[in-house]
């Protein structure tokens, strides 16, 4: 379902004006209170504490990643096939059947790397394509601390896997030393804990995502519109009284776009400064009108001014000297994971799903979204060719605990359906397009976890 608000550029001004302004109204609008939901941050697992990179190698956060995830696998096989021994790859015996736990690296004809991007400059062909670096030769190899083997057979397809995962493999080593995969398990979903769905009433959390304030796509009146529908001064009484539903509002990722070309290396003039904070600040107007009714979450995107790899620290509060004086603002990270009324959320700017997307094929964005859950990871790509900070005790990307609702936001397009897990677990995943490309953004109400969407435009169609 999708609520579509049309307001003619040269009338919207109007809509700026606050209802209670007509005296027959002021009653009514004092009477409307904005429902209230309990809030509860789990971010403390992205947040990177005495930061460094002296001496540290991005091989700990593999180590990490195969030690927990087989420990976890371990326990699955003996449900899966306890009668087929395992074994490590420097175990493999020829022709016996055996199951091997590690971690899938994909060889990759089309991989860019750093000798790619030399020739490219003397080359006036591009010598891959940008969207996607599949290859028909692409070809699955898996490793653990004692090895490392190549894969064979139809079962394991290099299109839908990726370098990063952990997996284990029933199948026997061949006389050329391939190991012939006959079967393969994966992680499956996390366990979940039940849904305290505590509201009876209808409240909705709205996901925005690629505002882009700045960019030459933005649109300020179309945000403004969507700020105005939230803080309740737009529409008539129905329309406010479905505003005061509204307990929570996340932006995820995206949220401006900073001139390129004034990022040259050199010092900047005072006016090309002021150019630069201006996305910024005009941001920082529109949050300040958001949190003085509703509390709302900032998440970083690979645009905003944050660092770049992953997870992503939350965005200094002193960009926003407006929004910060508001206790209902919250600066969070990327991923970010956090309960509402009892219901988990998980969700990213996309950076995830969109690496994926380069090197491995799917039918759209959900699909996607769905592997992630089920290798029980948010970014398996990451530290291969998505970058993140190089812990060395832990992966924080593990999925520990299913969430009831997954968002990935600066999305192409909307979509969203319900993945159900083996365990009866519960998921509604969403796709949050991008704001400055369709005015649309999505609403969950965390009664039902349905969800909508409600788009935004300044003119009619012709």
């Amino acid at each position: 379902m999708e609520n579509r608000v049309k307001v003619l550029a040269a009338a919207a001004a109007s809509c700026f004006c606050f209802p209670a302004m007509a005296g027959m109204e002021i009653d009514t609008v004092e009477n409307l209170q904005r429902k209230q939901s309990t809030y509860k941050s789990l971010d403390e697992t992205f947040e990177i504490q005495n930061e460094t990179y002296r001496g540290q190698q991005y091989s700990q956060i593999y180590f990490a990643r195969l030690h927990m995830m087989r420990t976890l696998l371990y326990s699955l096989v003996t449900h899966w096939k306890p009668h087929v021994p395992v074994c490590t790859v420097l175990g493999l015996e020829e022709g016996k059947e055996c199951i091997i736990v590690g971690t899938l690296y994909k060889h990759m004809k089309l991989k860019p790397c750093i000798l790619d991007e030399y020739s490219k400059e003397r080359s006036a062909v591009p010598l891959v394509k940008h969207h996607n670096f599949m290859h028909p030769d692409d070809h699955l190899v898996l490793e653990d601390e004692s090895g490392r083997v190549k894969l064979g057979g139809t079962v394991l397809s290099p299109s839908v896997y990726v370098t990063g995962v952990v997996v284990a493999l029933h199948g026997k080593e061949t006389g050329a030393g391939d190991f012939m995969v006959l079967d393969v398990l994966e992680a499956g979903l996390a366990p979940q804990i039940e849904p305290q769905l505590k509201s009876r009433e209808d409240k909705y959390v709205v996901f925005i995502s690629g505002v882009s304030a700045g960019s030459s796509l933005s649109n300020p009146l179309q945000f403004q519109l969507l700020v105005d529908h939230i803080t309740g001064h737009l529409g008539d009484e129905k329309e406010q009284g479905i505003a005061a539903e509204i307990v929570h509002v996340v932006i995820a990722g995206n949220s401006v776009e900073i001139p390129l070309g004034l990022l040259n290396g050199q010092n900047l003039a005072s006016k090309d400064q002021s150019r630069l904070s201006e996305p910024v600040q005009e941001l920082d107007i529109s949050l300040t009108q958001i949190a003085a009714g509703v509390p709302v979450d900032i998440m970083p995107g690979s645009n905003d001014p944050a660092n770049f790899s992953l997870p992503q620290q939350p965005l200094n509060r002193w960009l926003f000297p407006g929004s910060r004086a508001y206790n209902t603002f919250r600066s969070c990270t990327n991923p970010h994971c956090f309960e509402l009324d009892g219901v988990r959320i998980l969700g990213t700017s996309g950076q995830n799903i969109d690496d994926l997307k380069k090197y491995s094929e799917g039918r759209d964005g959900l699909e996607f979204m769905e592997r992630t859950l089920k290798w029980r990871h948010l970014a398996p790509t990451t530290p291969n060719t998505l970058g993140c900070y190089p812990f060395t005790d832990r992966d924080p990307f593990l999925i520990e605990s299913c969430p009831h609702v997954y968002f990935v936001g600066n999305q192409d397009k909307y979509g969203t359906r319900i993945l159900k897990g083996a365990e009866g677990q519960l998921v509604r995943l969403i796709s949050i397009p991008k704001f400055c490309n369709t005015g649309m953004v999505v609403v969950l109400n965390l009664r039902n976890l349905e969800c909508h969407t409600l788009s935004f435009e300044t003119q009619f169609s012709s």
